[in-house]
Formats: structure tokens, sequence, C-alpha cells
């Protein structure tokens, strides 16, 4: 008994043999890797995909090593058995902030070791997860996808995101491909900002994650069948984010030992995101609140101090702020910001002064991005409350005036509010289809066509498309809601027009840098640039779209940028 439980706590640990090698399933694939050095072993499912879960690309960030910058592994792992659930790393449920009961009761709960071991995370969380088809060889240089999930920088892991359906399509299609998925530090322990994080130069933890994650496909992709140099970055929401933050990271240096980590990208749902810096009044608050919390306040190193505390009590202190899924909603406590090094500016600005790799992408929205993010604020009934709302959570550097004008875009629900297109239904408080709208616009769709109206002016010869979801038209409430591209595009639950032409399209641009090249059965797809044309996707069929809907709100936004950082 005590042997078998002893088998039992070692698979919950990353990189460490979980059961006598005479255990292992016969035929199961294994791949060697050489950096580090491992034996990786892995798993072969009825879908002819093999899966391989939590191998390690660098070391636990814990001790001395929380909240600071991800280090390679230089020894070798031995025998990586990768057939587990990969563990996540810590999450942000809810915040564990006193004053906001009864949420931060649910909050403390969701932080106990109990709860963390039922949702298997834990600070030694820096993982890849790979999905190929199976019996593919080293050396057979597939295209490689890797996922970059999503959830507010605050929440989110691999384990959420199984590729398998995904590697089933490609091979279906007759364009198969490798998928990887990288875990990376959320919340306070990814992205703890404040002048303190600065000067230790730790910040922007979690994009550090990711680039080091690319680091690690270049140098062991090909092992798994692979081509490091046909790698597609794709992400949704705080993913998407991300992989526009990659391709600015360093002021727009993406490659490693001379070669691009990555060619492509795909962003659904987020790019550019003006952000006040890691040491701004802002970030510094979060800073302050935490250590508050951590009752590190008198330490004289405040930081060592919260490297020092013990799992719980640091994941409760970092999650005493206000958290996404709240009353705050994107007013984000925790997101990439300038540091002046990994980010060297607000994307924004590295966006106008085109700092950032010339990639082909594609980037679109779901039609309706705000409306799970306005369920939260019930109370506002009048214009002036969303202003207050505003001015007093997102946009410190906004004058009244500025915040009254931005609001005044949005004058009726019935033709301006989201659920876009739904008349006068659907508004389920007062001001929750204006509310909706603007955090959908202000952090996903405008931002989105502001960006592109940018990357055509300063990279004319860098192809790119776009897109706008609305195979969700008619949900109560939410319409074509932030994040149902998961279930649609991610996983094709739905096998209708949108989840095929969609997986048609992303697979020719994976293989040729083209979404048309091999969707021959479906409509061309013009770059943005051709007369700024989206493609908007229905369950039934595609249709071409004019990227100029709310256009007042856009050149408001555009013409007013420095003041609407989060």
């Amino acid at each position: 008994m005590l042997c078998l439980l002893r088998i039992a706590l070692l698979a919950t640990v990353p990189g460490v043999i979980a059961a006598p090698a005479n255990l292992k399933r016969a035929g199961a694939p294994t791949v060697t890797i050489s950096q580090p050095k491992a034996t990786v072993v892995g798993s072969s499912g009825s879908s002819s995909v093999d899966s391989f879960n939590g191998i390690p690309f660098a070391q636990a960030p814990t001790g001395s090593l929380r909240l600071k910058p991800p280090q390679a592994i230089q020894t070798s792992l031995g025998t990586v058995q990768a057939t587990g659930t990969a563990k996540s790393c810590p999450q942000f449920y809810f915040t564990t902030d006193t004053s906001d009961f009864p949420v931060s009761v649910i909050g403390e709960l969701a932080n106990i070791p109990l709860f963390q071991t039922v949702t298997n995370a834990g600070e030694d969380c820096l993982t890849v997860s790979i999905r190929r088809p199976t019996g593919t060889a080293a050396g057979a240089n597939l295209p490689v996808l890797v996922w970059i999930f999503g959830g507010g920088f605050e929440l989110g892991s691999t384990s959420m995101y199984d590729g398998t359906s995904l590697v089933s399509a490609s091979m279906n299609l007759g364009m198969p491909i490798v998928f990887v998925a990288i875990n990376y530090r959320v919340g306070g322990f990814g992205f703890m900002p404040g002048s303190e994080i600065l000067k230790d130069g730790s910040a922007n933890l979690g994009l550090l994650d990711q680039r080091l994650a690319l680091k690690w496909v270049a140098d062991n992709i090909k092992a798994f069948g692979g081509d490091p140099t046909k790698v597609t970055i794709w992400g949704e929401s705080a993913g998407s984010i991300s992989v526009f933050d990659q391709m600015a990271l360093y002021d727009g240096d993406h490659t490693y030992n001379g070669a691009p980590l990555f060619r492509a990208g795909i962003m659904n749902s987020g790019s550019i995101v003006p952000a006040d810096p890691v040491d701004g009044v802002k970030g510094q608050a979060v800073y302050d609140k935490v250590v508050e919390s951590a009752g590190c306040a008198s330490s004289s190193d405040t930081l060592e101090c919260l490297r020092g505390l013990d799992y719980t009590t640091f994941l409760n202190a970092a999650n005493s702020v206000p958290g996404i899924l709240s009353y705050n909603s994107v007013a984000l406590s925790y997101l990439p910001r300038p540091d002046g090094t990994v980010l060297t500016d607000s994307p924004e600005v590295l966006a106008t002064s085109g700092k950032y790799a010339s990639v082909p992408f594609i980037i679109g929205d779901q039609e309706d991005e705000g409306t799970i993010f306005a369920l939260f604020q019930a109370n506002i009934s009048t214009t002036d409350q969303i202003v207050d709302y505003l001015q007093r959570l997102f946009f410190l550097d906004a004058s009244r005036e500025q915040l009254e004008e931005l609001v005044a875009t949005y004058p009726d629900t019935t033709t301006d509010g989201s659920p876009f297109r739904t008349s006068i239904f659907n508004n389920w408080y007062p001001q929750y289809k204006r509310i909706a709208a603007i955090l959908g616009d202000l952090t996903f769709t405008i931002t989105r066509r502001a960006f592109l109206t940018l990357a055509q002016s300063v990279k004319p010869d860098v192809p790119f498309w776009s897109y706008l979801s609305s195979y969700d038209y008619g949900t109560p409430i939410l319409g074509t809601f932030h994040g149902s591209d998961i279930l649609q595009v991610f996983y094709g639950i739905l096998p209708n027009y949108a989840s095929k032409s969609i997986h048609s399209y992303y697979l020719s641009f994976v293989y040729d840098l083209d979404p048309n090249s091999r969707a021959t059965s479906y409509m061309n797809w013009p770059q943005w640039s051709t007369n700024q044309t989206l493609m908007n996707f229905f369950n039934d069929h595609g249709a071409l779209l004019a990227d100029d809907f709310r256009q007042d709100t856009f050149e408001f936004i555009a013409a007013n940028v420095a003041s609407f950082h989060i």
C-alpha cells in the first residue's frame, strides 16, 4: 500500500518517473530530446494522436526563483513520464480581500491546499504539452502550431486545452501538424507590477515564460516530428494579446540562435492593450496591496519577504487585489506592462513605431466581446455612473470630458449596444448593452482596428487578414460572446460551416502563410488592406464585411489613445 501511495504521489511531480519501467504500456510513444537531455514517454489514444503532457521547459520557479525570470534546465531530466495531467500554475479565481464579502470567502477556500491539489495547481508548473499524429517520426518536419491560453492573465492552463481534436482535424484535411501548448505564470506569480519588481528585473515574467517555452520548441520540436522553421503562435484573449506581445518583445527581436522563433501569428480576440508602466500608479498600488496583505509591509526588503512566504500565504496575498471575475472586470490588476527592457513601451507605441516582428498574421474578434465582462455591474443605471466607473477603475489619465465623449458614441442601446443587432432585446439591466459594447470595443474590437490601421501604415508589405465571428448570434444576453471560439474553433464542437471553414483557413495559413492556399472549397478571404474588409463567419456561411462599424468610436479612441491606458 505504501509503495502504491508513493507512486501516486510521484505521478503529480513533473519530470519524475511515475511508475517503474515495467508498468509502462507497451508501445508507448517515446522521444529523446537533448536540451535538456530527457527521454519523454507519452501515450497514444484511439484518435490516432500521440500525447505528451507536462514536459518541463524551465526550472521550478519556487523559493529564490519565485518572482524571478524563468531559468532554463541545465541538468538531465532522465525519463519524463508525460502521460498524466499537466500541473496548472497558481490560479486567481476570486479576490481574497475581506472587504469584498462574501466573494473573499470563496477566494480563500479556492486557495487552501486541498482545493489546490484537487485543481492540480502549484508553482512548479512551467511545462509544455504536445500532440502529434501517431507514429510521426523525428525529422518529419510538420508545421508547428503553438497555443498560448487566455484567462485575463489571471487564469488558465494547458490542461484546459487538449489539442487532440485540432491535430485530428489537421489530419482529416490533409494538413497534419504538431501542436504545442505552453504553460506560463499568471496573476501575481507572473505579472506582479511595482517599482521593486522593475528594479529587480523581474517584470512580465509570464511573457518571459512564454519566450523560454518557444526557445524550448526551437531546440526540441524536431525530435517530435515538427519543423522549428515553421512555427505559428496562436492564442485567444490574453493568449492573443500575448501573441502580439511576443511579436513586440525586445522591440520586435524574435530571434534565437540566429533564427526566428516563429514565422506567423494568429490572434483570436486581442492585440494591443495600451498600458501604464510597471512602476506606474496602478502597478504600484497593486504591489503595495499584496505586500500589506502578506504581512511584509514592515520588511526592509518587501520583495524578498514575498519570496520567503509559504505557497498558500503568498497565493492569498497575490489574490487580495480585484480579479477579472468581479465588478472591476477587465480593469485588470495583472497584465503585461512596459518595463523598458522586455516590453520597452506601451504596445500601441511599439506598433506605431513598427517595433514588432514582421510576420504575417490573422486577427479577429467575436461580435459581442464585452457581454460576459458586463455581467457584474448591474448597479450602474445612468450615463454618469458609467463615466464614474470608467474614471475610477480604468483610465486614471482620462479627463471626465473625454470619458463623457467616449460614452456618448454609444447613444442608444438598441443600435449601439451589445449583443449587437438585437434591437430592444437582451438589455439585462438599464446600462448592460452599453457597458458591454464599451468594454468589448476598448479591450478587443476597436483596438484591433487601430492596430490594423497602424500595421497597414508601418509595415505595408506584411500580409494580414482579419475577421468577425457572428456564429452565436441569438444567444440570449451574451450573443457571440468572448471565448465562444474556444468551443467553435479550438474544439470544433459543432461541425458546421464556421468550424470547418476556420480550420481550413487556419491550417492553410500554418502551412503556407496564406489562409486561402488550401481552403479551396471556401470563398476567398482578402487581406484586410484590400478595402479594410473582414471575413464574417456565420454558422452556415461566410460573408465579407466592411470594417467601418462604430467608426465614430474608433476615431475618438485613436485620437485620444494616450489617455486610455489600463
